[in-house]
This record gives C-alpha cells, structure tokens and sequence, in this order.
C-alpha cells in the first residue's frame, strides 16, 4: 500500500504527516536510508519499567519450568547445600 503525503518544516528538521491507515503503535521508531534512497521507519519497544520487568518476569514462572543447558544432558544433579 502507498499514499503520497507532503513533507513539511517544524523548526529545523523535516517532518511528514503519517496517515491514520499507516498508525504505527510506538511513540518511538527508527529510521534507515535504503540504497535506492527511501526511508524505512521501524517501530522501537519502549524499555521496561523496574515494575514492569518484574510483573513480566513473574509471568514466566519459575525457572525450574524453562528448559535445561543442552550442555547439561548427562549431568547429575546438584545436591542442595544445607548450611
């Protein structure tokens, strides 16, 4: 899909108006030159808050239910360390 839009000045920089059909859902993004001169934007996630990384990693479960070290094949387990 294409539409064409006008570019304009705000202060020193160039800007263009994103039509609605074109939203993009981040208030961040990152723009590349293509070698045939076009402009790609590509939408940024925004870094976590301290709260939100740990609502996230709460949501992960425990760690025992990721999956093993493929290096750890074969390997007996660690006897817990009671001091």
């Amino acid at each position: 899909m294409e539409k064409e839009v006008s570019v304009f000045r705000d202060g020193g920089r160039q800007a263009v108006r994103i039509p609605e059909e074109f939203e993009i859902a981040s208030d961040r993004v990152m723009v590349s030159r293509q070698a045939d001169g076009s402009l790609l934007l590509r939408p940024t996630h925004s870094r976590m808050s301290l709260v939100e990384a740990l609502d996230w990693m709460k949501e992960q479960g425990p760690l025992e239910d990721f999956p093993g070290d493929p290096g750890d094949e074969g390997m007996l387990a660690l006897d817990d360390v009671k001091l």
